[in-house]
């Protein structure tokens, strides 16, 4: 596990959006699993620059993204298919046809759960992984319990993840209680991991990250049995770091 410390959240934005172009300029059929929630959006914005200025180009990309809200259709502003539409797919070079997340208004959610894996392994796997990390360790919605699914799957939301996204919706009774989520079995099969956190409320779980015991009542900490993975934190992140 390598660990990068930025000076603000800004720099972090900017090296994890490095980070991800070098792949991609490397490797230009990639594929790339995505993350939403608010840390990414400074990293999305540096993409879309470096895509305008001709530094890195996504015309051959596939992407996949971590989550959705079950209930939620793609048009509806607190999904994440909405959310990623926004702030990267409709301003930079991508076929949107090869742009995938849950579907969160499927009938058959296991049948759902299913195909995504079976995409995702006819797609060749995942290159490189994009990652945020909750204040309690979840990665994706892999919520800390005492034991972990493999495979997509759908899950419960805990009540603390609940609240941390109510910011988003006009009352926390609105918060979607159920989501989709790529197992961890899913994002541990990822070729690379990319990891990023911002902010002294997420210096604690960074500790147990990076320092702390594997055990899947810190979902994140499952990270440090991969062979490839980046950690780029601003100096908030970081400030709990032995």
């Amino acid at each position: 596990m390598r660990v990068i410390v930025a000076k603000n959240y800004d720099e972090m934005s900017n090296l994890a959006a490095k980070e991800m172009a070098d792949y991609i300029n490397n490797k230009p059929n990639a594929v790339l699993g995505l993350a939403t929630g608010g840390t990414p959006i400074g990293m999305y914005k540096d993409l879309i620059r470096m895509n305008e200025l001709g530094e890195v180009d996504f015309s051959k990309v596939t992407t996949v993204n971590l989550d959705e809200y079950v209930g939620l259709s793609g048009e509806h502003d607190q999904s994440y298919r909405y959310f990623m539409n926004n702030n990267l797919f409709n301003h930079i070079n991508i076929d949107k046809s090869k742009t995938f997340v849950p579907n969160g208004l499927a009938n058959d959610i296991e049948k759902e759960c299913r195909e995504y894996d079976e995409r995702i392994s006819k797609l060749g796997g995942i290159d490189i992984q994009l990652l945020g990390i909750g204040n309690n360790g979840h990665i994706g919605f892999n919520e800390p319990a005492d034991s972990l699914s493999l495979g997509t799957h759908l899950t419960d939301l805990k009540e603390g993840t609940i609240k941390a996204n109510a910011r988003f919706f006009d009352s926390i009774d609105e918060v979607p209680k159920k989501a989709i989520t790529m197992g961890l079995g899913g994002i541990m099969k990822a070729k690379k991991i990319l990891l990023i956190a911002s902010g002294e409320s997420k210096a604690d779980i960074i500790n147990k990250l990076v320092n702390g015991k594997i055990t899947t009542q810190v979902p994140a900490s499952m990270l440090q049995m991969h062979r490839d993975v980046v950690v780029i934190i601003d100096k908030d992140a970081a400030k709990d770091l032995k």
